[in-house]
């Protein structure tokens, strides 16, 4: 790959690849990079082509906005062109049901891969879908105007984007739950005090910011920063026997290739 290959380009969605960073930026800043059913077919597609040199992953949104959340005009009756609408869709079968959302989830999985560290670069409104996919990544930097809401229940919803995991996990289930039912806003102090946010910046050092976590994810080999990431992932579901072993086992793979040695 080339600096600065341009992969993808679609749907509000473009991919760019220098060297081992990739950068995913929203593209729809005229309506505060809203989003869509499309989107998220474009997020997915993202993810898969994504050249297996690719060690970090930058996403940002064009403008003002990192994302508002969900196009409204998927509540429509007319919904999306070329689209079931949100109300079509609830008044089908429920396995289709299921599997619909299921595949709309697909865009805000795979950020988490042991194989990269994603970075959420977050400025202005980070609202509903918009915070989910900010939740999505390894890891935030937010401006110091960043304005995060979960608004899915205010609308008889629930975030169902694959963001209550993260959250909890961030922020423990009091705070998540009294910032879900509530659908208040978090700003930039607030989500640095409580781990959603890594690190607050003026919203004009935020893209220079990414850039350098970037590159000091870099530093260290690549195989080392794999192994370190399944093992801090797995801790969550693990105990504390079990992390010591998974701890022994990852260590165990590291040296013997450091050493050469093959199994």
């Amino acid at each position: 790959m080339t600096s600065f290959d341009s992969v993808l380009d679609k749907d509000g969605v473009r991919l760019t690849v220098d060297d081992a960073v990739a950068t995913v930026t929203l593209t729809n800043p005229a309506k505060r990079n809203a989003q869509s059913p499309a989107l998220w077919r474009a997020l997915t597609e993202a993810g898969r082509a994504l050249p297996g040199n690719v060690r970090v992953v930058v996403l940002r949104g064009e403008g003002k906005s990192f994302s508002a959340g969900l196009d409204r005009q998927a509540f429509t009756p007319e919904g999306f062109d070329g689209e079931p609408s949100f109300l079509d869709m609830a008044r089908g079968p429920e396995t289709e049901l299921d599997a619909t959302i299921a595949e709309y989830q697909e865009a805000f999985t795979w950020w988490r891969r042991n194989d990269i560290v994603s970075i959420a670069a977050v400025q202005g409104h980070a609202i509903g879908a918009g915070f989910q996919l900010a939740l999505a990544c390894d890891l935030r930097i937010v401006a110091e105007d960043v304005q995060l809401a979960m608004r899915e229940t205010s609308l008889g919803l629930v975030p169902d984007l694959t963001g209550t995991h993260p959250l909890v996990n961030l922020v423990g289930y009091a705070r998540a739950l009294e910032i879900c039912a509530t659908g208040r806003f978090v700003h930039a102090a607030e989500a640095e005090r409580t781990g959603l946010a890594n690190l607050v910046v003026p919203a004009g050092e935020l893209d220079a910011a990414a850039r350098d976590l970037a590159g000091a994810l870099l530093a260290a080999p690549r195989d080392a920063v794999v192994e370190t990431k399944a093992l801090l992932s797995g801790a969550v579901s693990r105990g504390y026997e079990e992390q010591r072993v998974a701890e022994r086992a990852a260590q165990g793979r590291r040296l013997r290739d450091l050493a050469g040695i093959t199994d």
